[in-house]
């Protein structure tokens, strides 16, 4: 369809939308799902009844919505499918971070005593790459050598520019030939197994610390965490942790006294180091023996100072809601049918993807899932997580804001008051699509003031 008359259509579309009887209830719809680019359609009903008399005491149908439906926020979390839903999660993850550094939300305030570090786990180097340096505020040259080596690919290993921040070429490799584009991909599939088996090594050495069998220190400590993966600009993933101890029983009681800043400090210097995950052989090449990088940041988190809870609690929310992004790669699934070529991808992205792609196809390493996750770089695990005894949940925090909503429509007469334990509540809902057309979708932008993408193509997807 030609971009004229597409405009036209969306034109005559907002017109229809303005125009019907049923607007204002629309446009309520609307700024309920906060802006979302892509709300759920859903179609049936919510009925009350009585569990004594079985009376009808009220029901909700779809059927008198406009369109009869319900628009949902579609709650991603993912800043690059819709920012409205991304902002809720990463407003909910920041606040999940700092209950657990200074209480609230269920955790005792007393958690402030506890020894607490911020740390950041990285990748090991799979080849030089450009990158922006800064001394004293001044940007250095990205790798300025004097002697210029030359690689074995006939490229010269030094670069004198000074990048920008936004430089496209930050994180690509000087010469693509020289770069380790499996271990990449295999470091990002290994990556949840390596900070598993880093936390059960920071566990050992406590326990080892204090004189006690590995079995025995679950009655004395408890190691509770916060985490969130990052994409580097050369396409892997390091990790952004809070690390907290506490007492066997909870966060409500402080650590043994032996259980120190220092003493985790010493824990997790020697996990990194002492751990690894080896990728299974495969054709003609032997196992392959990933570690964590060289580089290990561990600092403690203060009330006051540089590293505040609230400046931990927002770099890791701002993470949570990011994937791959600033590698340019693509934000959905990839078939295996799909062209690369039409994808318009930068080459290091490219050649990325293709790796998981190629990869995926081997038997041998079926179990690493690397064409299902090619879009995630071979990345495969949770971008945000956490110990069970940490702080809140992130359901916790959405149910709370369901019981505001809820007492709001009673409180305004939109919802009578019910007993909960004499009421019940029978729901029947289906999917009815997602999304809005063209027309809608520039009404709805303008309701919210939001800025959405328009669709590639116009119309909702309805069942």
């Amino acid at each position: 369809m030609p971009t004229t008359h597409a405009t036209a259509h969306a034109k005559a579309g907002m017109i229809t939308r303005l125009n019907h009887p049923d607007f204002d209830r629309w446009a309520t719809q609307v700024r309920n799902t906060g802006g979302c680019r892509q709300p759920i359609h859903l179609r049936g009903k919510v009925d009350h009844y009585d569990q004594a008399t079985g009376q009808l005491l009220h029901r909700y149908a779809t059927r008198h919505e406009p369109d009869g439906i319900l628009r949902l926020p579609c709650k991603t979390r993912r800043a690059s499918r819709c920012p409205a839903c991304a902002e809720t999660y990463r407003a909910d993850t920041y606040q999940l971070i700092r209950a657990g550094l200074i209480g609230g939300k269920g955790v005792p305030e007393t958690v402030t005593g506890h020894p607490t570090l911020f740390v950041t786990l990285t990748a090991p180097s799979f080849g030089t790459v450009h990158t922006r340096r800064e001394k004293n505020g001044k940007v250095q040259p990205c790798h300025a050598r004097r002697n210029t080596p030359t690689c074995p690919h006939g490229r010269a290993m030094t670069c004198t520019t000074r990048h920008s921040k936004d430089d496209p070429r930050l994180g690509e490799p000087l010469c693509p030939d020289c770069y380790d584009y499996t271990g990449s991909v295999l470091f990002n599939a290994l990556a949840p197994l390596l900070w598993k088996r880093f936390a059960d090594a920071v566990r050992r050495h406590l326990a080892k610390h204090a004189g006690l069998p590995l079995k025995e220190l679950r009655h004395h400590l408890t190691l509770s965490f916060a985490k969130v993966a990052e994409y580097q600009r050369r396409g892997v993933v390091h990790f952004h942790a809070v690390i907290r101890l506490d007492s066997s029983d909870g966060p409500a009681f402080p650590p043994p006294a032996w259980a120190t800043a220092d003493a985790l400090t010493h824990a997790i210097q020697h996990a990194t180091k002492a751990v690894s995950a080896t990728a299974p052989a495969y054709e003609d090449q032997p196992e392959r023996v990933l570690r964590w990088g060289a580089q290990l940041d561990v600092r403690p988190i203060t009330l006051d100072g540089d590293l505040t809870e609230q400046a931990v609690a927002g770099y890791i929310a701002k993470y949570a809601t990011k994937a791959a992004e600033c590698v340019g790669t693509l934000d959905r699934r990839i078939n295996p049918l799909d062209d690369l070529d039409a994808f318009n991808l930068r080459n290091h992205a490219h050649r990325l993807i293709a790796t998981c792609m190629h990869l995926g196809t081997l038997p041998d390493l079926a179990e690493l899932r690397l064409a299902d996750w090619a879009h995630m770089l071979g990345f495969r695990g949770h971008f945000s997580t956490r110990s069970r005894r940490y702080s809140t949940t992130l359901g916790e925090l959405r149910a709370a804001r369901e019981r505001f909503v809820q007492t709001e429509e009673i409180t305004h007469g939109r919802l009578p008051l019910f007993d909960e334990d004499t009421i019940l509540v029978i729901s029947e809902w289906e999917y009815a699509g997602k999304g809005y057309s063209a027309g809608d979708q520039l009404l709805a932008a303008a309701l919210t003031r939001t800025p959405m993408a328009m669709p590639q193509q116009a119309g909702t997807n309805r069942l």
